[in-house]
């Protein structure tokens, strides 16, 4: 018996909030499940409430909350061994991140709900469900191969629960990747996609279950119906399958209002109507995560075409084609340098586990801990090779846990360790020291090396959204770097402990000095 079929008192509402959900009717999702929450006794059913309520936040937009409601979830989730509840939280937390602009958080969740819903032992509806949404995130950070799996394995388990087909067509996911091809400037790739999404609708009229397809989902198939008409290629339309009816569908989901938006412009532009088109582009404000950056500037661009200004359309299509490319190169970076890092740390938290009966991780931000960075100094020092130390202290620490509590200092103190690996240089080391503090180490480099990466890292703390995590309570670090002795004269230890006090001399002169606001 799972958990789920345990909780007794409050299973009704939790199913209720779940098809609410499903229909895009998640602000009464919302309001359901905040009773749960704010009576439940059962850990499961709070923790359920807790995920389920961040899906229906991110569906209504409400960004302003995301930060908070992603803390009490995994607060939540933290204890329970159910790795669909680890996965669907993570998968949620990456949709959320994304819209926040944090990517290099997205990728990290998106790896971690990867990992927690592929360890499901049982895995059940709900699990499908958690795959679905991770196929989203991924869809919506434009890894279209991974969604593509994903929304796959959704499938598959869902057909084993008995969920039908068309729950899980998906159809959102294969426009990203349609208007993707067209932002990257492959249109007839963009609409042989849009025609194989328009046969699947088909086929769902066809067989009588398209009363049975999501809200959110049908207003994809209307976006996907109009973008292809304003390519002058409009399919034969019946009643289920009109553009202007199905983009009429959504409920109260942000992103069905952002493709309302969007589709009411293609259609004016495959009926004639290109200025009546750019008008409306002027006017509204859809979010950037929908369809990418790209597609307004993309749609203005085939508007102004169809009126005849066929350099302004030029103009604009090399703005859509940037706003695309810059999209690329930045994730391009964020998957490189990010999750390159992140493996480099795997690989340094296994090396350590190899020293028996030892503690070498520090067991919050999984970096080296004190014992390890000595052992490791020493080691590096006795090949005789020269050596750098930075002691890295926070700013507005302290700040932090007295304003937000201890566990977003937690929050706080993860970040900052994979904002320091992030920018230091193959072959570094970084370790957490104790507290707030965190040590780097320098191989085989001089003080000047040393600067740089200390603007690298003061550069990336600043850069950091820190609102977003623990706002208004700004988030800094101060840093001093000095050289290990060679261990020649006075003893491996003696060198390092002045090499220590060195650094840390630099580091609260670095603290003391006044800071560009």
């Amino acid at each position: 018996m799972g958990w789920f079929d345990r909780v007794t008192d409050q299973v009704d509402a939790l199913q209720h909030a779940e098809h609410l959900q499903e229909v895009s009717r998640s602000a009464e999702a919302c309001e359901l499940l905040d009773r749960v929450v704010a009576t439940t006794t059962d850990p499961y059913a709070r923790a359920y409430a807790l995920v389920q309520r961040l899906s229906a936040l991110i569906n209504l937009g409400r960004t302003a909350e995301y930060t908070r409601a992603i803390d009490q979830a995994s607060t939540a989730v933290r204890d329970l061994a159910e790795p669909y509840l680890h996965g669907h939280l993570n998968a949620l937390a990456a949709l959320a991140a994304h819209h926040q602009g944090a990517l290099d958080r997205c990728v990290t969740h998106l790896v971690k709900a990867a990992r927690a819903l592929g360890a499901a032992e049982e895995p059940d509806s709900r699990t499908a469900w958690g795959w679905h949404d991770l196929a989203m995130a991924y869809s919506y950070l434009s890894f279209h191969g991974y969604a593509l799996g994903a929304i796959e394995r959704a499938r598959q388990l869902g057909t084993a629960a008995g969920i039908p087909e068309e729950t899980f067509a998906a159809p959102g996911i294969r426009l990203r990747n349609a208007v993707a091809l067209d932002h990257n400037g492959d249109s007839d790739g963009c609409l042989r996609v849009l025609r194989d999404v328009a046969a699947d609708l088909a086929r769902f009229v066809r067989a009588g279950r398209a009363g049975r397809i999501r809200p959110s989902s049908l207003a994809a198939y209307g976006y996907a119906a109009a973008r292809r008409a304003a390519f002058g290629d409009r399919a034969e339309s019946g009643t289920d399958t009109d553009p202007v009816r199905l983009l009429g569908h959504g409920g109260d989901s942000a992103r069905a209002r952002d493709m309302r938006e969007l589709g009411r412009v293609c259609l004016a532009v495959a009926d004639g109507r290109p200025i009546e088109a750019v008008t409306r582009l002027d006017r509204i404000r859809v979010g950037d995560e929908t369809l990418g950056a790209a597609e307004p500037a993309r749609l203005r661009s085939i508007a102004l075409s169809r009126a005849g200004d066929h350099a302004a359309a030029h103009r604009t299509d090399r703005l859509a084609f940037r706003l695309a490319a810059q999209r690329n190169d930045r994730l391009r970076d964020v998957y490189i340098d990010g999750i390159a890092a992140r493996i480099d740390h795997e690989e340094m938290r296994r090396e350590a586990a190899r020293y028996e009966g030892e503690a070498l991780t520090d067991p919050l931000t999984g970096l080296p801990n004190r014992r390890r960075l000595e052992r490791y100094i020493g080691v590096v020092v006795g090949r005789g090779e020269r050596v750098v130390i930075g002691v890295c202290d926070l700013d507005g620490f302290k700040a932090v846990n007295t304003r937000h509590g201890h566990h977003s200092g937690d929050l706080v103190l993860q970040r900052i360790a994979g904002v320091i690996n992030r920018v230091m240089r193959r072959g570094d080391f970084v370790a957490r020291y104790g507290g707030d503090e965190f040590v780097v180490v320098l191989p085989g480099a001089g003080m000047g090396e040393a600067a740089e990466v200390a603007r690298r890292i003061d550069a990336a703390v600043r850069d950091e959204d820190w609102e977003s995590l623990v706002p208004g309570t700004p988030v800094g670090i101060s840093i001093g770097f000095a050289e290990v002795g060679d261990g020649a004269g006075p003893s491996l230890r003696d060198a390092l402990g002045a090499a220590f006090e060195a650094a840390d001399r630099e580091m609260l002169r670095a603290k003391a000095r006044p800071r560009a606001s």
